[in-house]
């Protein structure tokens, strides 16, 4: 079996950075800063961080409230990083890497969350600039890598056509 490349090598390092970053996070939030206990606190100008257990799939969208929609979502995550992990493996270029790295740490932290609270853990509110959910760190790696990954094929696609 092929070792990574090391686009590969440096997917599987954004992947661990994004999950501590997300979980210690997450950690502070809940145990150190005690939101749950504040539900709501401005942080600077239009910057909220706000309490919410997440049960749905994505930004609260088809929620997953009974225990088997949890466990589901928790194999789902699981396996899709795992097809991650293959496919960064053979990654060749330095977009593609950073996006399934943050894919896959996005989804392992999100994973995490329903296996420990049976929901995920959002905080990070910045609804008065009319964004309306409130999301965390593995939320943005995940939306962040898939906006990474259309520029990567967008970008392999044109320079497919003048070739």
């Amino acid at each position: 079996m092929k070792l990574a490349t090391r686009q590969g090598w440096t997917a599987y390092a954004i992947a661990l950075a994004v999950i501590v970053l997300d979980q210690l996070s997450k950690y502070w939030i809940l145990y150190v800063y005690d939101l749950p206990g504040r539900l709501s606190e401005q942080v600077v100008g239009p910057f909220h961080l706000t309490m919410v257990w997440n049960q749905g799939v994505s930004f609260g969208l088809l929620r997953a409230d009974a225990d088997l929609g949890r466990w589901l979502l928790v194999v789902f995550s699981v396996v899709v990083a795992i097809v991650l992990v293959f496919w960064a493996r053979k990654a060749d270029r330095n977009l593609l890497a950073a996006a399934l790295g943050l894919v896959m740490g996005g989804a392992i932290g999100n994973a995490i969350d329903r296996a420990r609270f049976g929901a995920v853990v959002d905080f990070i509110d910045v609804s008065r600039l009319y964004f309306p959910w409130v999301f965390n760190i593995a939320d943005s790696g995940i939306t962040i890598g898939v906006v990474l990954l259309l520029l990567d094929s967008l970008r392999r696609e044109t320079k497919g056509v003048g070739a």
